[in-house]
């Protein structure tokens, strides 16, 4: 743990500008500096970076942030490492902490199941090395698929005895609660309370998260029975989701950066052995379908990406799908088909890493391409299954994002198909208007189940995202500006002042409202009770937050982009705030109000007309909301409907 005032000495230290330029050519324009975003491809110019903000933007790909978040996205970096990092740079000694057993007692839940997992992966290792059986076993497994010691130390590999439950017997003697032992997935707790292992008998195979901690495992049996799972993976936890990680890429990124190019391959033996062959730059989507989450994980590193392929043809074809994916995130996909009877395993052992690079760049073609011969020698002259083959491509083809890359894919797939041009264009243009239109409707949908009102009592309030939003904006970019001067009724007739952020908090919270975006709300109630405690309140609080969720909003709207609303018109700077913030409470409010009002006009709806003192409660509640809102539109120099 680093103590808060060291992480404050961090933040206070860093130049945001001196920190990006580091990484990103900046030229100044006006206040700021622009330049090329070093998180996505792009031939104009849409990073900010704001010295007196202490933040960066990108209008292009939405990142943004302060410097911590810059190096966190950078450098693949956690938090903590990231201010480790920058305390490096600016000569900040960090000493953290030890926790006591009470602040150990207090980690959430996703930190103590990390430390489990860390604990298994080093039992697993040792029982591998030092145990009779784990060396007789797993040891001689690998060593007999060609795997040297230092390989085996570099993916900490290791073996679980085929005993019932001799790993949960470790981990509970060493003090490991059984509960997380369970949340892991390491162990599996029967109705009646007994445990087991999860992976005995296994071969062991750490899955490692970007920052290299273990989040889960890969287990395969030696065993020969076929009613066992050859391979089995931890279950879905607080710490691991399979959707959103590779293996192996903690230990590829900094190859595949430099190299620039990743390749893709099926399992955790395949990428073990390309990087003992001297190819370190490889993933595995370990045998499950690939994901957008997956491939945004490569995207971050390379935009070229070449999948290994054996000569399993029904593989191949039930992986066509996923790949789609791949293009669709706009990646540039090249695929390797490897001779028949090899893997990229066996090929990996067989041939040294210039041969096997040399056999890529002999055989390696674009996905298209690829696509395209694949099915076409499945095709060969049946009309039909033509016709078919060419709206398979075509939808390949129209995910792409890039205009110039679907152009020369339509063209080339117009010659090996033997189709006219027109034609394509005509049915991928259709396909992306058809794909257009159903995320339209999506969003719509989605966007009407935002709205749904979630507070309790007849006038408590609704889901109101841009007036909630434009608060929230007013608070962190005018919070401790003056609104006005108030004086005392007193004798001594004082002069108060009001700022910004009192008149706004006094406002929602004497009507007792509540933002329904929770972010909203956190900024909102942290922003009250910094002003309640007296401390300062400037939004680089807010730039600088620990929540990324808090952080990257403040960043949005402090960005000079960010643009108020219609309603507020052309304004002189001088009255602008003064009428400006009270409007923006009214219209609020006003919403609010409209909102309660058709809810108990709903509700009258369906009242009988016995039930008198019912209606006459809501008629009484109608009468009142009506008399606010004739208020409010007057205030508002409009009618509100």
């Amino acid at each position: 743990m680093i103590d808060q005032h060291v992480v404050d000495r961090i933040i206070a230290a860093t130049d945001i500008l001196e920190v990006v330029q580091e990484y990103v050519t900046l030229r100044k324009r006006g206040v700021n500096y622009l330049g090329n975003c070093p998180f996505h491809n792009e031939k104009t110019p849409s990073f900010t970076v704001s010295p007196a903000k202490g933040i960066f933007k990108c209008f292009g790909c939405g990142k943004g942030g302060n410097a911590v978040n810059f190096i966190m996205e950078h450098e693949h970096l956690g938090y903590v490492d990231a201010l480790k990092f920058l305390a490096k740079k600016y000569n900040i000694e960090v000493v953290e902490k030890k926790a006591t057993p009470e602040e150990l007692e207090q980690k959430n839940e996703r930190e103590s199941l990390m430390v489990v997992n860390a604990y298994a992966q080093r039992y697993f290792s040792d029982i591998l090395h030092k145990h009779s059986d784990g060396k007789n076993i797993g040891l001689a497994y690998f060593k007999e698929r060609g795997f040297h010691n230092n390989t085996i130390e570099k993916f900490q590999l290791g073996y679980c005895l085929d005993q019932r439950d001799s790993f949960t017997r470790a981990a509970l003697h060493d003090g490991y609660k059984l509960e997380n032992i369970v949340k892991t997935g390491l162990t599996i707790q029967r109705e009646d309370g007994s445990a087991f292992d999860r992976f005995m008998g296994r071969v062991m195979f750490p899955i490692h998260s970007l920052s290299g901690r273990v989040i889960g495992f890969g287990g395969r049996t030696l065993k020969t029975d076929k009613k066992i799972a050859k391979y089995l993976n931890s279950p879905e936890s607080e710490v691991y989701h399979k959707s959103e990680i590779l293996y192996g890429i903690y230990q590829a990124k900094k190859t595949i950066t430099q190299e620039n190019k990743c390749f893709l391959v099926e399992g955790y033996t395949d990428v073990i052995s390309m990087h003992q062959a001297g190819i370190e730059n490889v993933v595995a989507s370990s045998g499950t379908s690939l994901t957008h989450d997956q491939i945004k994980l490569i995207k971050r590193f390379t935009p070229n990406v070449t999948i290994l392929y054996d000569g399993d043809a029904a593989g191949i074809k039930a992986s066509l799908r996923g790949i789609d994916l791949v293009l669709e995130e706009g990646l540039n996909v090249k695929v390797v088909l490897l001779p028949e009877g090899e893997d990229p395993d066996s090929f990996s052992r067989s041939h040294s890493s210039t041969e096997l690079l040399d056999y890529v760049d002999k055989n390696e073609t674009d996905f298209i391409k690829f696509k395209a011969k694949l099915l076409l020698d499945e095709a060969k002259n049946d009309p039909i299954q033509r016709a078919s083959l060419i709206n398979d491509i075509v939808r390949s083809i129209s995910v792409i994002p890039e205009t110039i890359t679907r152009s020369i894919y339509i063209k080339e797939c117009s010659r090996i198909m033997d189709i006219q041009e027109d034609l394509l264009y005509t049915e991928v243009t259709n396909q992306r208007k058809k794909k257009f239109e159903q995320l339209i409707q999506r969003e719509t949908f989605e966007s009407k189940e935002k709205e749904t009102p979630r507070l309790p009592s007849y006038v408590s309030g609704i889901f109101c995202e841009e007036q909630e939003r434009e608060i929230i904006a007013f608070l962190l970019t005018s919070g401790d500006q003056v609104l006005y001067h108030h004086k005392t009724d007193d004798f001594e007739e004082q002069e108060i002042t009001i700022t910004v952020a009192q008149y706004i908090i006094d406002e929602i919270l004497n009507d007792e409202l509540e933002f329904q975006n929770l972010v909203y709300k956190k900024i909102f109630d942290e922003y009250g009770k910094l002003i309640a405690e007296n401390k300062t309140t400037d939004n680089r609080h807010f730039i600088n937050h620990q929540d990324s969720q808090i952080s990257q909003l403040a960043v949005d709207i402090l960005s000079s982009r960010y643009k108020l609303s219609k309603i507020w018109g052309d304004q002189n700077e001088e009255d602008f705030l003064q009428r400006a913030i009270p409007k923006a409470i009214q219209v609020y409010k006003s919403k609010i109000l409209k909102t309660a009002i058709k809810r108990l006009m709903d509700d009258l709806s369906h009242l009988k007309s016995d039930q008198k003192d019912d209606i006459n409660d809501i008629l009484s509640k109608l009468n009142q909301l009506n008399d606010l809102m004739n208020r409010m539109s007057k205030d508002l120099d409009r009618v509100i409907l």
